[in-house]
């Protein structure tokens, strides 16, 4: 959800209302504010001067905690993506105010209506991020592109760049883009058919106005060229893990493929959503050709994304191979230490592996401890997201009160029957004995009411 029209204010109210439930601080402590606008404007030893490189970011037209700045270059047959991480570390002192409240909360929390920062504004989206307004601080990397999209880290240093430019999805213009941009994309897609990976980025759900006063939940288009910049960070993450893995050291991200029961699940959901998916067809290989800007493919990329067990990060453990099944691949991150505690960690491990120095013990002692801090953030901002997405149904389907709907069970347990609607990207429960799931049925909106996020359907 990104885009709000809310002229009866029900969901406004209903987003204070989730700020509140789930404690998200509206402001940072003033010795936290008065640290971090003193680092803004501290000097910065040891960086190299890369300001004659043109970088470039790209991101939402709105964004200004910008992680990442790029260009690409060609080596041989290979080429060299330049990938300019924002330098938290250059900012934020271990042990520090800014490092402690970074640590209680984990992560940036996102709401249609805003966010709350990981690090204070003076930081976030002023001094340690790579804005086209003036010279900032990265860690550089240097990640090489093999002609099948294999990826891995050729080199790492401090440096300071200068953007050229801040480029939007929605206006980007192919010119504006380093040479060998869409390639890259396509080397990388190459290399994740190769492995048999299954990344499923669904995209945002989002609320908007009707003519006639009511509500609609639909999805914002995601651009093709929104999936290459994707495609980036992958590229860059997979070759730091590799980098970590090897090294001995490390923080990761790991997740399971969905279970039988799961499995299950989704192909009574594709069915619901009038999503084709041959019985013959492996998960993995459908989610291969699933398009983010097909609705109905798109509410499946949801389903599926809601089916898996989650993914969570764990350090480096002597002789276990940490493994993503999304990914099929050791994944790590790494590129976005604006917005995420753990990235600035597997950074500075990663510059000093690159470097051939030890990785610093105070990056080594957090990778545990970092772990379960992140997995509490992670299940944090899902339940937040999932409250988000109750209150928008609720406040778009309010005025359907009594309407009957088309839809298909999923799956049955103790809490009743999963059902997905077929005409909206809602699933709901009934509690009601003698139904088996993929039966079609047809169930009625009996109750309504966004204060209480609550839609609630029986059978009709």
């Amino acid at each position: 959800m990104k885009t709000l029209y809310d002229r009866a204010s029900a969901l406004g109210d209903g987003l204070a209302a989730i700020r509140a439930q789930f404690k998200l601080p509206p402001s940072f402590p003033p010795e936290v504010e008065a640290a971090a606008k003193v680092a803004a404007n501290a000097a910065l030893p040891g960086h190299v001067d890369r300001t004659g490189i043109g970088f470039v970011t790209l991101d939402p037209l709105s964004s200004t905690d910008l992680d990442q700045a790029f260009t690409i270059t060609q080596a041989g047959a290979d080429l060299i993506l330049h990938y300019a991480i924002a330098d938290v570390s250059a900012f934020v002192a271990p042990g520090g105010v800014i490092d402690v409240e970074a640590w209680t909360r984990g992560e940036t929390f996102y709401l249609p209506d805003g966010k709350t920062s990981l690090y204070p504004t003076s930081l976030c989206e002023g001094a340690a991020s790579l804005l086209p307004d003036g010279d900032r601080p990265c860690i550089l990397f240097a990640v090489r592109i093999a002609p099948d999209g294999k990826s891995s880290l050729d080199g790492a240093e401090r440096a300071i760049i200068r953007s050229r430019a801040k480029l939007g999805y929605a206006t980007v213009a192919p010119a504006d883009l380093p040479p060998g941009f869409d390639e890259l994309s396509r080397r990388i897609a190459a290399a994740e058919t190769a492995r048999g990976a299954a990344r499923v980025d669904p995209p945002q759900q989002q609320v908007t106005e009707q003519p006639g006063g009511d509500f609609r939940l639909d999805f914002r288009p995601m651009s093709v060229i929104e999936q290459s910049n994707a495609a980036m960070s992958l590229a860059a993450n997979l070759a730091i893990a590799d980098a970590l893995y090897a090294h001995h050291t490390g923080l990761f991200r790991i997740m399971r493929d969905p279970g039988q029961r799961a499995t299950s699940r989704l192909r009574h959901t594709a069915v619901a959503l009038g999503v084709d998916w041959a019985p013959s067809v492996p998960l993995k290989e459908r989610e291969q050709s699933l398009d983010p800007n097909n609705a109905k493919e798109a509410a499946f990329m949801l389903a599926i994304r809601r089916a898996g067990e989650g993914a969570s990060y764990a350090p480096y453990i002597e002789g276990e191979r940490p493994y993503h099944s999304a990914m099929a691949a050791t994944y790590a991150h790494g590129t976005a230490p604006l917005r995420r505690l753990a990235d600035r960690y597997v950074t500075e491990a990663a510059l000093a592996i690159a470097n051939g120095q030890p990785v610093p013990d105070w990056a080594t002692a957090a990778f545990p401890e970092v772990a379960p801090v992140m997995n509490r953030a992670e299940a944090r901002a899902a339940q937040i997201d999932s409250a988000v997405i109750e209150l928008a149904e609720a406040v778009v389907l309010e005025p359907r009160v009594g309407d009957n709907f088309a839809g298909r069970v999923t799956d049955i347990d103790e809490r009743g029957a999963r059902i997905q609607l077929c005409s909206d990207a809602v699933v709901t429960r009934v509690r009601v004995d003698g139904l088996e799931v993929g039966a079609p049925v047809q169930v009625k909106l009996v109750e309504d009411d966004p204060t209480r996020r609550l839609t609630r359907f029986e059978l009709a």
